[in-house]
């Protein structure tokens, strides 16, 4: 564990109430600025190890650092003031259904205003032209003020989206951010956070189902299976025998966002060229 590291995990290990174990030995460190993708399987974990780093879930086992901070030992206060640091995209945004997007972005800066400029907020939205900033980076501006039950759910991950970029965190994380959004909008959107990360310096760390969009966006690639991590690897030297062996569970097939993708051809040549130099 570093002061530096922005996300530290020391064999950490993590058993759900009903005594399924989710993680087993994962130790993993991201330095500021770090850009990870975390692939695997269903049931790998994947999820499991994002809430965990989001404060969201305690791990049982190992040693957990944020931003310089061991969540656990802080105070209520200093806790709350932590989280306020990160934040989380999620595959189904908790996000209430008659609420209107605007607030829903304008939300993500609910950590760090003032309660009555956050209660203020949601009579008369205090950040228009910043909520539809956002949402225009995710091509949404045109639904700033639709009540979100009338979004279908690939609208509803870039609110949720759009909400984190909006918010500007320091650790931002992403748990299968575009699984409802078609290839060219998932493209669009990944983009959008690694932009966000480079623009501001801040770590991202992003479960992806999808093996190709993790090759072409992130330099460093993280690979669980049944809540033990089975690689952790630069992009460029991650071959097809290593994600096959991954996904053995799933016949050794590799899920990608666009049927016919090459992006994994493509990264596995990066992996074959620079072996052969």
């Amino acid at each position: 564990m570093t002061a530096e590291a922005a996300l530290a995990l020391e064999d950490v290990g993590l058993v759900h109430p009903n005594g399924q174990r989710a993680l087993q030995g994962v130790t993993l460190a991201l330095g500021r600025g770090a850009r990870v993708a975390v692939i695997g399987p269903s049931g790998a974990g994947k999820t499991s190890l994002l809430r965990v780093a989001a404060t969201a879930l305690r791990a049982s086992e190992g040693r957990v650092e944020l931003l310089g901070q061991r969540p656990w030992q802080l105070s209520a206060g200093a806790l709350k003031a932590l989280r306020a640091r990160i934040g989380m995209a999620h595959q189904a945004p908790p996000i209430p259904p008659r609420l209107r997007v605007i607030t829903a972005v304008l939300a993500g800066r609910l950590g760090v205003w003032s309660g009555w400029r956050g209660l203020a907020s949601l009579l008369v939205p205090s950040d228009i032209a910043g909520a539809q900033a956002a949402l225009a980076r995710l091509d949404m501006a045109d639904r700033l003020f639709d009540r979100c039950d009338r979004l279908s759910g690939g609208q509803l991950q870039r609110v949720g989206m759009a909400r984190v970029l909006y918010q500007a965190p320091e650790l931002l994380l992403a748990d299968e951010p575009v699984s409802a959004l078609d290839p060219a909008l998932a493209d669009l959107a990944v983009g959008e956070l690694v932009a966000q990360s480079e623009a501001t310096g801040a770590t991202l760390v992003a479960s992806l189902h999808a093996v190709d969009l993790a090759l072409k966006w992130f330099d460093r690639i993280v690979g669980l299976r049944a809540g033990v991590m089975v690689f952790d690897a630069p992009a460029s030297a991650v071959s097809r025998t290593m994600l096959q062996e991954l996904y053995a569970t799933e016949g050794g097939m590799l899920p990608t966002q666009a049927p016919g993708s090459i992006a994994v051809e493509r990264g596995i040549e990066r992996q074959s060229a620079s072996a052969c130099r």
